[in-house]
């Protein structure tokens, strides 16, 4: 019995210390753990906490139709080396009810695109939980006149059809563009705008360039070789077309084609149609119910920048689509004399005239340029690695949290002091377009 009640004193005994050691170490465990989330914090400032509460069901909150807020199909695109340029693009104009595909150009390395895909991923949650955004495995060329960019255009709109058959404007930007409004704004304005409507900058009117931009015939080596960038000329010349009226971008003057041979070629000579097309006429081009889509894309192959013409021939020539075109691109950009091919980069002279002018987009910047930061912090309120906060964000917004890391509902828009302007832009250039006098003219 002495033993026995001695084993257990000395049990008791030993208990006591070592639950004292259990409590210091679970004590310097808390105080640990602190620690690392403090200095987590402190040392990672493009840190993303999850959404508490994702759903894989989020995208089926998502309102659709006539009677919704309007859904944007956009086209991103870059070549080598602007996989950086368009994340950053794409988290400018992101917004889950829209509906996005990314596109670098064969040139770029399959890394790159890796890389842009993950970068999408930690970015912005909300792209996986509402599945909106796609970033293509198989790109076309990036040859940088030919029919490689319109192929890789028409391409990227028929994906767009047949993963999401539910959008209403199908917008093409590059790396070198960027948006003036936010999202919200956007959508909000489109609201009021019948969505049969398409704004795409065109004349007929080409005068002395038609040798350039009709007659001249080229062979575009990526259509049809992969991984070849470069193109041939033919020797011959062919006349201009009788059955159809040609239309080009009025804004755009086209560089000698001997200069585009013998000297490199800019960036943006690749860049983006620059077109806002409504979702039936995209339709018409990709499945083509009737041959006027398919005659012109035949006739465009051969061209030198098809891209220029091909969308606005096909509309202008078409009784269905002709009477519901605006000539206008929404963008804002600026010209320095009518024989200059591109216009010139924006810089901080141009950020009044830029922002005041209630366009949605402007181009061209360079990369990096200081004053995308001016247009994220002072016209989109961007968080530096983050989405363009709009009501769809309900996180509370700190200096370590990106807000937009939770969500509510996406049905709902705010417009900001932007959206003002962008209202009176759109007004204007409609009450211009019910004259008639410029478009598929």
């Amino acid at each position: 019995m002495g033993m026995g009640m001695g084993g257990a004193r000395g049990g008791a005994g030993g208990w006591v210390p070592g639950e004292r050691w259990r409590s210091l170490f679970l004590a310097l465990a808390s105080v640990s753990f602190l620690l690392s989330l403090i200095l987590l914090f402190l040392s990672a400032p493009r840190l993303r906490l999850p959404s508490l509460a994702p759903s894989v069901a989020a995208a089926t909150a998502v309102r659709r139709g006539p009677d919704a807020p309007p859904c944007l199909a956009y086209l991103l695109t870059g070549r080598k080396g602007d996989g950086r340029r368009l994340l950053r693009l794409l988290l400018a104009v992101y917004h889950p009810r829209n509906r996005y595909v990314l596109h670098l150009s064969a040139d770029a390395p399959d890394d790159e695109r890796l890389s842009l895909a993950a970068g999408v991923a930690a970015a912005a949650p909300a792209v996986g939980a509402f599945g909106n955004v796609a970033v293509v495995g198989t790109p076309t060329a990036g040859t940088p006149v030919g029919a490689s960019g319109l192929a890789g255009t028409l391409r990227a709109a028929a994906v767009l059809l047949r993963l999401h058959p539910d959008w209403d404007w199908f917008l093409t930007l590059n790396a070198a563009d960027y948006p003036l409004v936010t999202q919200d704004d956007l959508i909000h304005v489109l609201s009021s705008v019948p969505r049969d409507l398409n704004f795409i900058d065109h004349t007929s009117d080409i005068g002395s360039k038609e040798t350039e931009k009709v007659r001249e015939m080229i062979v575009d080596a990526g259509i049809y070789l992969s991984g070849r960038t470069n193109f041939f000329r033919a020797t011959q010349k062919r006349p201009p077309p009788d059955a159809f009226k040609h239309f080009f971008l009025s804004s755009l003057c086209l560089v000698p084609l001997v200069w585009m041979i013998s000297s490199p070629i800019p960036l943006l000579l690749l860049g983006s149609p620059w077109v806002i097309l409504n979702r039936r006429f995209i339709e018409y081009c990709i499945l083509g119910w009737e041959n006027l889509p398919r005659i012109l894309l035949m006739y465009f192959n051969n061209v030198v920048l098809p891209q220029e013409g091909y969308f606005h021939s096909v509309i202008c020539n078409s009784l269905d689509f002709r009477n519901f075109t605006v000539n206008n691109d929404l963008r804002f950009m600026v010209r320095d004399g009518p024989s200059q091919s591109e216009p010139p980069f924006l810089g901080w002279e141009h950020y009044g005239k830029m922002v005041d002018s209630g366009a949605p987009f402007a181009r061209p910047f360079r990369e990096n340029d200081r004053l995308l930061d001016k247009i994220d912090g002072n016209v989109l309120k961007r968080w530096s690695h983050g989405p363009v906060p709009g009501a769809w964000c309900s996180g509370r917004k700190r200096w370590f949290s990106d807000p937009c890391s939770q969500w509510g509902d996406v049905n709902i828009v705010r417009p900001g002091p932007q959206a003002v302007k962008l209202h009176q832009y759109i007004n204007q250039t409609l009450e211009e377009a019910k004259s008639r006098s410029n478009s598929c003219r």
